[in-house]
């Protein structure tokens, strides 16, 4: 990979019981159960897909995502991070859509289990990349995209200091149905401190 492409990657963060990592191909059998059984938790959030769920998530599905997901790191285009807190896969965190140039910019992403809701997890995974993008991935602005009845998600991005932008009528085809997004950004210096610091400021961490 041309480092001048995608600076900051390919990259491990971690702090406390959490680490951030490249999408590992031992980890499909994982990645599969964890989202089988997070299905009611995350299938409102997903895109819609004809496929059923259960055959989305074999491991082979997981295979093929990675190497989706590794073409678009390897040309800089894509932060494709697995999640895990203590050790165990947790969920992941993309910056996706990345842009050079003038913009410098990239979409974010991210799902978490279902089981560590309200742990602050996510949260912190979220942190860490932001600060990642900003730093040594060279980004300027980061954005969120987020259903309005979301109320978990938008929480997320709130706490780290993400600004809501506006309303995005009708914007994506999710379970379903096209759905309004609230838009949210993050820029490099609205938090000059960092989004770790933001977090551990509001969590005590």
């Amino acid at each position: 990979m041309d480092p001048a492409l995608h600076p900051g990657w390919p990259a491990t963060l971690s702090w406390g019981p959490v680490e951030l990592h490249p999408l590992r191909r031992r980890d499909a059998a994982e990645w599969s159960r964890l989202r089988l059984v997070n299905e009611a938790w995350l299938r409102p959030w997903e895109p819609t897909v004809a496929q059923p769920w259960g055959e989305r998530h074999t491991p082979a599905a997981y295979r093929a995502m990675r190497r989706a997901a590794a073409r678009r790191a390897r040309v800089g285009t894509s932060l494709p991070f697995a999640v895990r807190v203590e050790g165990r896969l947790a969920g992941q965190v993309t910056v996706d859509n990345v842009v050079r140039g003038a913009l410098r910019s990239g979409f974010l992403g991210y799902w978490i289990d279902g089981g560590l809701a309200g742990r602050g997890m996510g949260s912190l995974a979220v942190a860490l990349v932001c600060d990642h993008a900003f730093g040594p991935a060279g980004l300027h602005r980061l954005q969120a995209d987020i259903r309005p009845e979301n109320t978990a998600s938008r929480r997320l991005v709130e706490r780290l200091g993400f600004t809501p932008e506006g309303l995005l009528r009708r914007y994506l085809d999710i379970d379903g149905e096209w759905r309004d997004h609230v838009t949210y950004a993050l820029l490099a210096d609205d938090l000059p401190g960092g989004a770790l610091a933001r977090w551990r400021e509001r969590t005590g961490g």
